[in-house]
């Protein structure tokens, strides 16, 4: 029977992440970054992060040509690992790739404070990414918190009123955020003191207000000053910045072939793979991933946007299979 895993993925931002909507907007800025409709909070597509993990695959495996659209140049691309793991179309084949990369939803955003950088986010979404909240005992009051508009629960001891940007919101007590034991580490430990809780309500504002934007304007080459009617402001996601994302392995060739060697560690170059052998479609995906802290993802890639870095290892689940068939 076949077995679906899921890995989740959590993202820390180490440069300004620009994914855009493609031409201009009316609006605060001219070019603005994709959003979810209804929250109007920003995120990172699937589709980019798909492009990138095998776009930056393909390099490492030395056939950037796995990368493309087209095929037919391969020589033999359904033994090929970045093909077998997103898909190919060539050589009178087409096979869809067997692993779905989701979109990278914002768990932890950091806002300017009077004490500090904070990383703001909601009971809701730290839940629906793994994380545990819970109210300290001594506040006597739901866990998880039942949060209003006018409060927030903090991670640091606080009582006074604390602003979050422009926002000034009450003290509603203190709280613990416990990360799935995966993504425990430095980058986490940096954060998990300073971190508030504020209703579903606050956060689209709260992250559309603070999110970083820069202005650009082209050069004339013959004077090298500003050229007249070039300039243009675009928005991003900040530094520092946590999101989750979603990979599902759906191996539905696995009856017909499986995976492709029982490890692959060599390059179609006949190469020693970066970063060792692959021994499944998830292990092509987590080094494509890893690549993005190099050469990032989205755009203004040429001026410093983009890099972000996996923390941690992905957490697992598994659905189907021998155990799903048993129970």
């Amino acid at each position: 029977m076949t077995a679906w895993k899921r890995q989740r993925y959590l993202f820390i931002t180490l440069d300004p992440v620009h994914v855009g909507t493609g031409g201009y907007r009316l609006g605060r800025v001219d070019n603005s970054i994709v959003r979810e409709p209804g929250t109007r909070v920003p995120k990172i597509p699937g589709t980019s992060l798909h492009g990138a993990a095998r776009a930056h695959a393909a390099y490492l495996y030395e056939i950037p040509e796995a990368a493309g659209q087209n095929h037919d140049q391969i020589a033999a691309p359904d033994k090929n690992p970045v093909c077998y793991t997103f898909g190919y179309i060539g050589q009178g084949k087409a096979y869809s790739g067997v692993v779905s990369i989701f979109d990278a939803h914002i768990v932890l955003f950091p806002v300017y404070s009077m004490v500090g950088p904070v990383w703001v986010s909601t009971v809701e979404r730290l839940a629906e990414a793994g994380f545990i909240v819970k109210q300290d005992e001594e506040e006597q009051k739901q866990t998880p918190p039942d949060l209003t508009p006018e409060a927030a629960l903090l991670t640091l001891q606080r009582r006074d009123p604390l602003n979050l940007g422009w926002l000034m919101v009450n003290v509603g007590g203190q709280a613990t955020v416990e990360a799935p034991e995966e993504w425990q580490g430095d980058r986490w430990n940096a954060v998990k003191d300073h971190i508030a809780l504020v209703h579903e309500s606050l956060f689209s504002h709260i992250v559309n207000s603070n999110l970083e934007v820069r202005t650009s304007v082209s050069i004339d080459p013959k004077t090298g000053a500003a050229e007249e009617g070039a300039l243009f402001t675009y928005e991003a996601i900040p530094r520092a910045t946590f999101l989750a994302a979603d990979v599902v392995l759906d191996d539905y060739r696995a009856n017909e072939r499986g995976w492709l060697l029982e490890t692959v560690g060599k390059t179609g170059k006949d190469h020693d793979l970066p970063g060792g052998p692959w021994s499944g479609p998830l292990d092509v995906v987590r080094a494509g991933f890893g690549l993005i802290e190099w050469l990032g993802i989205g755009g203004m890639g040429t001026r410093g946007f983009g890099r972000m870095a996996v923390v941690g290892k992905p957490h697992e689940a598994m659905y189907g299979g021998v155990q799903q068939a048993s129970a």
